[in-house]
């Protein structure tokens, strides 16, 4: 139990940073309910007011999508709604933890996954604004369940452990946290002084992409921090640091690293056209169906929001494992993100309403969805206002310009 005390201590006091008289919120699968218990425990202990546990059960989910009527996933009752919109207005802690079967979802008619998505998102705009403008912490973390577990490792009896263990090490349990931290923000502050105009990826699976940078663009990684100066890890396990693109400066062609799970479906080798920032044209493999269902979410789902640097051979690329769970695989790579932008990737942009961020050039759409880019060979050149050229990124990690 030693790690699992290590990996709850984390999420509460790194991941929210819960405070005293603060509310806590968790999100969790139904089967991890001896682990919640842990974290109730150590809300609780940081002087947390009340904790609200909110369990789901993953195939009670799957039913409701195969048979639910459909006028369900297009209105959000007021009464869940009010939840999240009233919690988020008293400051609420927000921890979702993740596990379900990849595999599940199959079988459902995205178009019904989507729109639920969308109609929520829609409905507690007041709770996503506080989110996203940094008035209340939020973690989502990962945790092993039967299924998910059987997934990524297929015929092993011990393969519930097996994943508990890969969580606690990509989520370096037994590091200090504030020393990562110090790493992030050296890297954030390199990026940030060199003033870069535009990116430039290439590598050999076929990405040749140009990315243009708003101005007064901010990279921000590791944990964010609340506007009241209160430091917290979005996601653990994190790798990345990140930034967003000026919505129509993006041009050229950009190839998928690993496949996409999204909302069950899994979108294998696929790859965008960008012209003037916007999608043009998309193929995969396997899941295209998939691909055109997120772009045709809203006019912001074929432009990117965010573009991430993790370098290759983080202790999750290390492991070789494909885990099916975006959290975790996107921090074994590089990776951008279609849709919703985040407003401290601006200078003052927490201060800016949604069309200001907009009338500068940051995206705005309901969805937010990473895919990875990064490989081993992938090499990223910054271009910048004074006209240098830096090679930010050469054979998949960060060059010597951040030694």
């Amino acid at each position: 139990m030693k790690n699992f005390e290590k990996y709850a201590e984390l999420l509460i006091h790194s991941g929210l940073n819960v405070k005293k008289g603060q509310l806590v919120i968790i999100k969790a699968p139904v089967e991890v309910y001896v682990f919640v218990q842990i974290l109730c425990r150590k809300a609780y202990e940081a002087g947390a007011s009340d904790v609200k546990v909110l369990y789901r059960d993953e195939h009670v989910l799957h039913q409701r999508y195969l048979y639910g009527q459909q006028e369900i996933f297009e209105t959000i009752p007021s009464y869940e709604t009010d939840f999240y919109n009233m919690t988020s207005e008293q400051g609420a802690a927000y921890l979702t933890l993740v596990g379900e079967d990849p595999d599940l979802m199959k079988d459902v008619d995205i178009h019904r996954i989507t729109k639920r998505s969308k109609a929520f998102r829609q409905a507690t705009k007041a709770y996503r604004h506080r989110l996203d403008f940094m008035e209340c912490p939020w973690c989502i973390a990962a945790v092993s369940t039967k299924s998910w577990a059987n997934k990524v490792y297929p015929g092993k009896d011990d393969a519930m452990n097996r994943l508990w263990q890969a969580i606690f090490k990509v989520s370096r349990i037994d590091e200090d946290w504030e020393d990562r931290k110090t790493y992030f923000a050296s890297i954030v502050h390199t990026l940030n002084m060199m003033k870069i105009r535009t990116l430039h990826y290439k590598n050999s699976l076929g990405t040749d992409l140009t990315v243009s940078l708003p101005e007064g663009y901010r990279f921000a990684g590791g944990g964010s921090t609340l506007k009241n100066g209160l430091y917290y890890y979005p996601n653990i396990p994190t790798e990345e640091v990140f930034s967003a693109p000026y919505k129509y400066g993006v041009d050229g062609t950009l190839y998928s690293s690993m496949p996409l799970n999204y909302n069950g479906s899994l979108v294998q080798d696929f790859w965008f056209r960008f012209e003037k920032g916007k999608v043009i044209e998309c193929h995969a493999r396997k899941g295209k169906h998939v691909l055109e269902s997120i772009l045709d979410t809203d006019d912001g789902s074929r432009y990117l929001g965010e573009l991430a640097l993790v370098p290759y051979g983080s202790p999750i690329q290390r492991l070789q494992t494909l885990f099916y769970e975006t959290l975790i695989d996107e921090n074994a790579s590089c990776h951008f993100a279609l849709g919703q932008s985040y407003a401290e990737c601006l200078e003052n942009g927490l201060d800016l309403e949604e069309e200001a961020l907009a009338q500068k050039g940051l995206n705005q759409s309901s969805v937010h969805v990473d895919f990875m880019v990064g490989t081993e060979d992938l090499q990223i050149d910054a271009y910048t206002e004074s006209g240098e050229i830096i090679r930010i990124f050469e054979k998949g990690k960060y060059s010597n310009v951040f030694d």
